[in-house]
């Protein structure tokens, strides 16, 4: 006569939430169809970390030494909350940082390591006692009334904190808006600026703009030079003349990636020269909108320096001195 299976000789769940945990993995590493990766994905973050370390520590019935299948369920989310943060601020202190791939290997790590050792606790336990899953999970009826209520109340705050969870991840996300707007001297680089000019020397800067503000932008750059000088944190503008509108194209948005070496978007070499002796900042003003008013070199526009200033959507400047 051929024995009966016994119904208790595996934990299918943790099984399951392994072989879950393992299939996250292709689909990540190949970037394989998203909606799938979202579907394993929130219960790899949300769930299975709680639940197989409430299954290590409990992995009896409910009996004295075991817990009910609601408790559960409630206890997997919130351990999982608290679990996965902090495997994150540990990867801080590391030099893999929080990144997707050392979060994805550390959480598999911890699922496997407290899930197998789960499963040896599970198999030392009296076959009589293991606990197995069960679809019963209505609130159990306490003689204490403030333990049903609490109970009810813990139930709801797992959900709220697991709604408010999921909004954010499946929300899509803007980002950072900015526009990157900056020189370099007349090799690349951030160094070899022109600051000691003789009258009607040549110079040049490199002009770079790069769109960050998730949305196609286009900008105008008008450059300026500007007499000033300042006494008691009080600037007193006495000159401003108009040199040049420089040719800018519409620029798509593109992402910020810091893992990757930075390459420019848009960049422009600009060569002047200044006809006249003193001290001056030559201003870059860069602008979001059209100006349709027109301006011509020689003529002085003091008068309107603070107004084109604070009207730019961003400024940057270099000191010249010409002799």
């Amino acid at each position: 006569m051929q024995k009966k299976t016994e119904t208790r000789t595996y934990p299918w769940d943790i099984l399951l939430c392994l072989l879950a945990s393992l299939l996250l993995v292709p689909l990540i590493v190949f970037n394989i169809e998203p909606s799938l990766r979202l579907i394993l994905g929130l219960p790899f973050l949300l769930f299975i970390p709680g639940y197989v370390l409430v299954f290590a520590l409990f992995p009896t019935r409910t009996t004295d030494r075991g817990i009910d299948t609601l408790e559960r369920v409630v206890l997997s989310f919130g351990l999982s909350i608290a679990v996965v943060p902090l495997i994150g601020l540990l990867l801080n202190y590391t030099p893999w940082g929080i990144r997707l791939e050392p979060i994805l290997i550390s959480l598999l790590i911890f699922i496997a390591g407290i899930g197998l050792y789960g499963i040896y606790r599970w198999r030392k336990t009296n076959p009589e006692e293991r606990f197995t899953i069960s679809l019963n999970i209505t609130i159990p009826k306490h003689e204490n009334r403030v333990d049903r209520a609490l109970t009810v109340i813990l139930v709801i705050a797992i959900l709220v904190v697991l709604a408010s969870l999921i909004y954010v991840i499946v929300l899509p996300k803007t980002g950072e808006q900015f526009t990157e707007f900056y020189l370099l001297g007349p090799t690349g680089k951030a160094e070899g600026y022109p600051h000691n000019l003789t009258i009607q020397e040549n110079a040049t800067v490199i002009i770079g703009v790069a769109n960050h503000e998730q949305k196609p932008m286009t900008y105008t750059i008008e450059i300026w030079l500007i007499n000033q000088t300042t006494s008691d944190n009080q600037t007193t503008y006495h000159h401003l003349w108009y040199l040049t509108t420089l040719p800018t194209a519409s620029l798509p948005s593109q992402p910020v990636n810091t893992e990757e070496p930075w390459h420019p978007q848009w960049t422009y070499n600009y060569t002047f020269a200044i006809n006249f002796t003193g001290t001056y900042k030559l201003a870059f003003l860069l602008y979001n909108t059209t100006d349709a008013n027109t301006y011509y070199p020689d003529i002085d526009y003091q008068t309107i320096t603070d107004q084109k200033l604070t009207s730019a959507y961003r400024e940057t400047h270099l000191w010249i001195t010409v002799q």
